[in-house]
């Protein structure tokens, strides 16, 4: 968690394949999983939660520490993506103490494309400065928005890096916000459990505050599936039109363009109106529409 939150786990080398154990793992392409509900009364309003993603987590205990932060503050909505050691996990069983049903319910992912998908509003928590240009929240300003968004019918996410590395910016640049601590700068790095606590507290807390809240937009908000087809959308005909020159700097003048994506709160009705416009230049110089 950026200035508070550097959870991170050295880099699996991207091998989607480290779920295993049983464990049955969704690709981006892939049909989404019906979460399964935890039978607690505490989380009844499961439905109105955040989920809380563990994005490449290392240590089964961190897993079940997670778990049981999140429900003492009635929170039952976690994601995993690429657990190293699989899933389901003994030591993380073992930690959560009590607090098993989290774990049961949760979903395994093979990539964060995957398990934010479904979303439309995605914190990322971080403890370094990153050269993105990113809104920066605290954590009791991040959940006052989630809550807000959450009551509105939108679908929230929070990412939590694994414990040595943290996340890529890759998966921050797609993020619509940065989540990060005040914390000591001199010691700024919290474990992902320690991470995982802080959030669940915060929404505890606004979920109590915002208790009669009433919110309602007026726009159907883009999924993050509907950005993630526009990025590509404008990147591959960006690509034919030779806007990514020079070559070594194609990387990153793509990854600018997927962050300026994400910070965009764009409406589905937008995303379609932006497909068009680009259909229509292609048509209009003669190349092909996405």
């Amino acid at each position: 968690m950026g200035k508070g939150t550097a959870t991170a786990v050295p880099r699996p080398g991207g091998n989607a394949g480290a779920c295993q154990a049983g464990a049955k793992t969704v690709s981006a392409g892939a049909k989404q999983p019906r979460e399964r509900p935890v039978t607690d009364n505490a989380a009844s309003d499961r439905a109105t939660q955040p989920a809380f993603i563990l994005v490449r987590p290392q240590m089964g205990e961190n897993i079940g520490a997670a778990a049981r932060a999140m429900l003492n503050f009635g929170l039952g909505r976690m994601r995993l993506v690429a657990p190293r050691d699989g899933w389901p996990n003994p030591r993380a069983v073992a930690t959560a103490s009590g607090a098993g049903r989290v774990l049961d319910a949760a979903g395994v992912f093979a990539d964060t494309a995957a398990a934010t998908t479904d979303l439309h509003y995605v914190l990322a928590t971080t403890a370094r400065p990153r050269e993105l240009t990113k809104e920066v929240l605290d954590p009791e300003a991040a959940m006052a928005r989630a809550f807000a968004l959450s009551q509105a019918g939108r679908q929230v996410g929070i990412l939590f890096g694994a414990e040595r590395a943290g996340l890529e910016n890759e998966e921050i640049a797609r993020a619509d916000a940065i989540v990060t601590v005040p914390v000591n700068p001199a010691f700024a790095s919290l474990n992902l459990g320690q991470s995982v606590l802080l959030m669940a507290y915060e929404w505890g807390r606004q979920s109590e505050i915002g208790q009669g809240r009433v919110t309602g937009p007026e726009i159907s908000p883009a999924s993050h599936a509907e950005i993630e087809h526009l990025a590509r959308h404008f990147e591959d005909e960006l690509e034919r039109a030779g806007f990514f020159f020079p070559p070594e700097k194609a990387g990153s003048m793509k990854l600018n363009l997927r962050n300026m994506w994400a910070r965009l709160p764009l409406a589905s009705g937008d995303v379609r109106m932006l497909h068009g416009m680009l259909r229509q230049l292609v048509r209009r110089h003669g190349g092909r529409g996405g």
